[in-house]
């Protein structure tokens, strides 16, 4: 028979009994699990009914509001909502918008009326400003951005660079990672004490730099030089993060922290070893299961 998953308040295989999950942490199923036989829950993303049992149809996590029980795929496409900042890089320039490739199921849009113009004036964007788009943003470019409305019909994520911290990334550092590892907080850009800048997109695509620009709109007349010693210190955040992603665990400025500086004993390239990546993330694994039970 099907393996029963054992999450709270369901049933066990043989006993049917409530276990406590708060004892067992996270409850990871694979596709045909049992995760519960019982009556009276209502079927969730990630799952399907037969017989009056409840089965997983994902590789996830199981989660349960109320009745309603749902499985978080493990790994899966971005699924963005309204708020959410994001890294992204222009895919294409056309019609009053730019094509930005986000890692969600479809392509992002950023509309030109979207954008802060330099210096951050506000007016009615004209047609001369349609003809400039590619003075603003160019295929190939990495932008920062945040959420501003789901089309209802496809759930096409539209974008808005209105703030000045948001825009054109400089050069950097670009690392692609599962979204659901990007832990949600109210900050995603962040200089570490090492003096590397960081924006975590809760898309999964991170970018690491030697500084952040405060007014993005502005254009950079000559590029700063990155010393070798920084550019050490952004490679060895890079493989940091690649290490935790990994061990599948929570990508924040914590855990990236914490792992840098168990690093520090190790050449940069020895990072990408596996039993070098459980050394480094040591605590970091500590930091994410204690704050998973919590």
């Amino acid at each position: 028979p099907p393996k029963m998953a054992t999450v709270s308040g369901f049933a066990d295989d043989s006993r049917h009994e409530a276990i406590d999950a708060t004892s067992l942490g996270l409850h990871v199923v694979v596709p045909g699990d049992v995760i519960t036989t019982e009556d009276g829950f209502m079927r969730g993303h990630g799952t399907f009914q037969d017989a009056g049992v409840l089965y997983a149809a994902v590789a996830g996590v199981v989660e349960r509001v109320n009745k309603v029980v749902s499985v978080r795929p493990t790994r899966t496409r971005y699924v963005g909502e309204i708020g959410d900042v994001v890294v992204g890089r222009i895919v294409e320039v056309s019609g009053r918008r730019w094509v930005v490739d986000t890692q969600s199921r479809l392509n992002s849009v950023l509309k030109l009326s979207s954008v802060n113009l330099p210096g951050g004036v506000l007016r009615r964007k004209s047609a001369s400003d349609e003809l400039m788009m590619r003075e603003f943003f160019r295929e190939g470019d990495l932008i920062s951005a945040e959420i501003q409305t789901i089309y209802q019909e496809d759930g096409t994520l539209s974008l808005h660079t209105r703030s000045l911290r948001y825009g054109k990334l400089g050069p950097g550092v670009f690392i692609s990672v599962p979204s659901v590892l990007v832990k949600r907080s109210k900050h995603h850009f962040h200089r570490l004490p090492c003096g590397v800048a960081l924006v975590l997109g809760n898309n999964g695509y991170i970018w690491i730099g030697s500084h952040l620009a405060e007014d993005t709109t502005q254009k950079v007349q000559e590029v700063a030089e990155v010393t070798s010693d920084m550019r050490m210190k952004i490679a060895r955040v890079h493989n940091c993060i690649a290490a935790l992603a990994r061990r599948s665990l929570s990508i924040f400025d914590s855990s990236i922290i914490f792992t840098y500086d168990d690093s520090e004993p190790y050449e940069v390239q020895d990072l990408l070893d596996y039993e070098v990546a459980v050394n480094i993330t040591a605590r970091a694994f500590t930091l994410c299961h204690g704050a998973a039970v919590e």
